[in-house]
Order: structure tokens, then C-alpha cells, then sequence
């Protein structure tokens, strides 16, 4: 499950910034190991050591000693597996299990299929699949009604006619 990716690197020692996509940003060190995924390969790696900075993370890699080694890591992405993580509370989801469900508004009209979600300042977004992207807000409760994981169905308080 991806976490973060790796957005440069930090000194001389091996030390990479994180961009963490958890809450809070620090949670992706917690984890002990990732798996590295860079142009179709993959790699464990084990977190020595980190430091929250105020624009992100810092971490030492075991085996990644120098500069040099930090720098052939930038833009891997940072993924755990699925068992490392906690176990979501009633009415919480992980954004990963909402990809790729059909969002359906309460009149049945098939609204598309959850690309991803994005964060905004107001609130997070599902973004369907499509030509032009479309956007609705999760607010569960208001606008998304309900969530069905294992029909794959989102129902939402939406029309088409919120588009045009």
C-alpha cells in the first residue's frame, strides 16, 4: 500500500526526504520497513533512523550510506504491506480500498469509478475515472451516503447536473 515516495535527498550521510501521505506526515517512519518501488522493481529496506522536519520527513535506510545512494532513490515510491497496517475503526477506510468502487447516486444513475482521492483544504475529494476529471466531496454523511466495500459501491448525494 503506498504511503509516500522519496522527493530528494538530505547531507552526505544517506538521509532521503519523505513526502508521507499519512497523518500525521511522521506515521511513515513507524513502520520499520518499506518496500521500495522504482521503474518496476522493488526492495525492502529497513528505517534506521528519522526526523520530522517542518516541510516533511527525513530517514536513514539501512544500506543507503552516502549521497550518491540517496540520490538513485528519488522518486521511489514508499509502500508497506497491507498487514502492517492498523486496522480501520467502523465508518473509516483506507483511500486505497475506496479505488476503483462505482459511485452511484441515490436515484441508481452510475456517476463513474473512484480514480483516487485528494485531499483539498476544505475537504477530500473523490476523483472519477474519466476524459475530465470529475470531482465529489467525501463527506460521508452529507454527500457520500453510503459505502459498500464488498458490493464495490459508493452512494452519493449527487446529479449529473452538478457538472454542467
Amino acid at each position: 500500500m503506498p504511503l509516500g515516495r522519496i522527493s530528494g535527498v538530505h547531507g552526505i550521510k544517506g538521509w532521503v526526504k519523505v513526502q508521507s501521505y499519512t497523518e500525521p506526515r511522521e506515521n511513515i517512519a513507524h513502520f520499520g520497513r518499506w518496500i521500495l518501488e522504482q521503474s518496476g522493481a522493488r526492495r525492502r529496506v529497513e528505517i534506521e533512523a528519522s526526523k520530522r522536519q517542518e516541510q516533511g520527513v527525513l530517514v536513514k535506510l539501512g544500506g543507503v550510506d552516502d549521497r550518491d545512494a540517496a540520490i538513485e532513490l528519488i522518486g521511489a515510491t514508499i509502500a508497506v504491506e497491507r498487514k502492517a497496517l492498523p486496522a480501520c475503526a467502523p465508518g473509516e477506510y483506507y483511500w486505497t480500498d475506496l479505488e476503483g468502487l462505482t459511485v452511484r447516486n441515490a436515484a441508481g444513475v452510475v456517476l463513474g469509478t473512484i480514480d483516487h482521492l485528494a485531499a483539498t483544504a476544505a475537504h477530500d475529494m473523490l476523483v472519477l475515472e474519466g476524459d475530465e476529471p470529475r470531482l465529489i466531496p467525501f463527506v460521508v454523511g452529507k454527500t457520500v451516503r453510503r459505502i459498500d466495500l464488498e458490493a464495490g459501491v459508493v452512494i452519493v448525494d449527487w446529479d449529473l447536473d452538478y457538472w454542467d
